[in-house]
């Protein structure tokens, strides 16, 4: 279908080449660029405050070891071997499995229009910084009510006392951004600043890729460093507040009782499998623009240190903040401790106002929050046009029409959003956040990634091309955790995820009327049953009878299988270790 709609003047133009990484550090940059994001500052030191500080750190680096850096090694090798996207390596790998590339390639679109409305109201906060005074700062605002509470007091009983009454941060937030509605049901009007800041958003993604590799390469040399200088500046300034001691000691103090609670390791679990960027394809497509040989198995081991590491630092940026603000006003710290858009939008401006120089601050951490969510999207964006690209390789890849096609991409996506820059638009926004890019869904994706790819492909032939590629032996520790260990585990969290599941709420008190509930559900399995739905159609239209139509599907492509004389080295040691084995006591 795309052929014809391409199908142009121009269709005798030459195919273009897929293209390249420019270097080494382009790669490292963008993959770390696309894993550390908004939810190493805003989600992770929240989650760790919550479920015993320190202890949880037990659980986390569990599900690190376990999920986390084997299937970011084992997406990154898929990618890098078969120099294709996130749909068509599957073709070439494992074709009864190619339903897990189209369910992430879903959860990717969903990702990419709630994302970057996130971005849109930083970047909307970011304009209001450069006021003389912030407007979340005082209560003298046409948007205000009389149950304001004002920063500029410091009446300890007065916020102690905080029965119906609100801070002027969440006046701000709730009432002059989003301008909320009382439900789903009451859109109301377009937020047309939030407009304009979407489109201004947009705008910057799409000349971020629209070259693909490479623009994008030379964009995250400054997209994927410079949060970190903004990072270390927000954490020297937090770390010299009165009160910051408070903050981080709640931060991190262990509290080891709660490492008998599942619904603490299920949320380790699935803070890994978001903030590791893993089942949805992302990996699979910046390492396909690695040359053969690259060392992934190295850049792998030190992409994931790097991105658990400046998860943990963030938290001594948030909380250091947080501890000051709870000791200037005389209030327990989790009063204020907050997480997601409760966080950069309520908690830190409201003590970034109470600091000197309030503007400076705000000015440094909305640039922050912008710059690292930035190249999470436009990756993203990246990620599907790419996937998409290498579905139609000879329509897509001639001069001109990646350009046209992007554009297309982004202004579905903007026309389709615009729902949720309403005044009721938060409702649908935390529907799709909650259900259509759901943990559960990623959880799904890769329990069936690991089992295809360790027991359908083989696992002796991802060792054969990781060492192929790299000239390294992997550790034997991964094998285990493809073959038992990542899908056992996964499945677990999937499973108790649906048990302990709560349905979605606003601010603990709205409830969603039962059609957007079921509404939710749609959105979740529409790419849950990406997988089986995939399987039974090709099962059902293929040639021979269901056992052969069986085998031919889990049999990877010849032109992607290592040569005779290396299947033959690794049937020789598959029988070494059989050997090992029967002959140990």
């Amino acid at each position: 279908m795309l052929n014809k709609f391409f199908a142009q003047k121009d269709n005798q133009a030459e195919v273009e080449e897929r293209g390249q990484w420019g270097s080494k550090v382009e790669f490292i940059l963008a993959v770390a660029g696309n894993v550390v994001g908004l939810g190493n500052v805003w989600r992770f030191p929240y989650l760790c405050y919550k479920n015993g500080g320190g202890a949880f750190l037990v659980p986390y680096l569990v599900f690190v070891v376990i999920c986390g850096v084997p299937l970011f090694l084992l997406e990154t090798t898929m990618g890098q071997f078969t120099q294709e996207g996130g749909i068509t390596c599957w073709r070439k790998l494992c074709p009864l499995s190619e339903g897990i590339g189209y369910g992430g390639q879903l959860i990717l679109l969903y990702s990419c229009m709630t994302y970057i409305i996130i971005l849109s109201w930083a970047l909307l906060y970011l304009v209001f910084s450069f006021r003389s005074q912030l407007p979340w700062a005082s209560c003298n605002n046409y948007w205000n009510t009389e149950g304001c509470l004002d920063f500029s007091t410091n009446n300890t009983s007065e916020w102690t006392n905080q029965t119906d009454r609100t801070s002027a941060a969440t006046e701000f937030w709730e009432r002059r951004v989003l301008a909320i509605s009382g439900g789903i049901e009451e859109l109301g009007s377009i937020r047309w600043e939030v407009v304009l800041c979407l489109i201004v958003m947009w705008i910057t993604c799409y000349f971020c890729i629209w070259k693909g590799v490479k623009s994008t390469g030379k964009v995250v040399y400054f997209t994927a460093t410079f949060p970190y200088v903004m990072l270390f500046i927000l954490l020297v300034r937090g770390l010299s507040l009165p009160g910051a001691r408070q903050g981080v000691v709640f931060y991190l103090l262990p509290e080891l009782s709660r490492l008998a609670d599942p619904q603490v390791w299920m949320e380790a679990g699935a803070q890994i499998f978001f903030s590791y960027s893993v089942g949805v394809g992302s990996l699979t497509v910046l390492g396909s623009y690695n040359k053969y040989n690259n060392n992934c198995y190295k850049d792998c081991l030190w992409l994931c240190l790097l991105n658990s590491c400046t998860s943990v630092v963030a938290g001594f940026a948030v909380f250091s903040v947080l501890g000051f603000m709870a000791q200037e006003h005389g209030i327990p710290i989790e009063e204020v401790a907050e997480s997601g858009p409760g966080l950069a939008f309520i908690a830190y401006p409201q003590a970034v106002a109470m600091m000197p120089l309030p503007q400076l601050w705000s000015i440094c951490f909305f640039v922050m929050l912008l710059l690292l969510g930035l190249d999470t999207q436009f990756v993203a964006m990246e990620v599907v046009m790419t996937s998409v690209t290498d579905i139609f390789p000879t329509a897509m890849r001639r001069a001109g029409r990646r350009e046209r096609f992007l554009l297309l991409f982004c202004l579905l996506c903007f026309f389709s959003q615009l729902v949720m820059i309403t005044e009721g638009g938060m409702y649908v926004f935390q529907m799709f956040d909650y259900y259509a890019c759901n943990g559960a869904c990623i959880l799904f994706l890769c329990v069936f990634e690991s089992l295809s790819l360790a027991w359908l492909f083989g696992r002796y032939r991802l060792y054969g091309i990781i060492k192929d590629m790299t000239g390294v032996h992997a550790n034997p520790f991964f094998k285990i955790c493809w073959l038992y260990l990542t899908p056992l585990v996964s499945l677990g969290t999937f499973i108790c995820s649906l048990v302990w599941y709560q349905p979605l709420t606003y601010n603990r008190w709205y409830v969603y009327p039962t059609w957007a509930y079921v509404l939710g559900w749609v959105l979740a399995l529409s790419s849950i049953l990406t997988v089986p739905g995939w399987a039974l159609y090709k099962l059902g239209t293929g040639t021979g009878n269901l056992s052969q139509r069986f085998h031919h599907l889990c049999q990877p492509h010849p032109d992607y299988t290592l040569s005779k004389k290396r299947e033959t080295e690794l049937q020789r040691t598959r029988e070494e270790e059989l050997f090992t084995v029967i002959g140990s006591p």
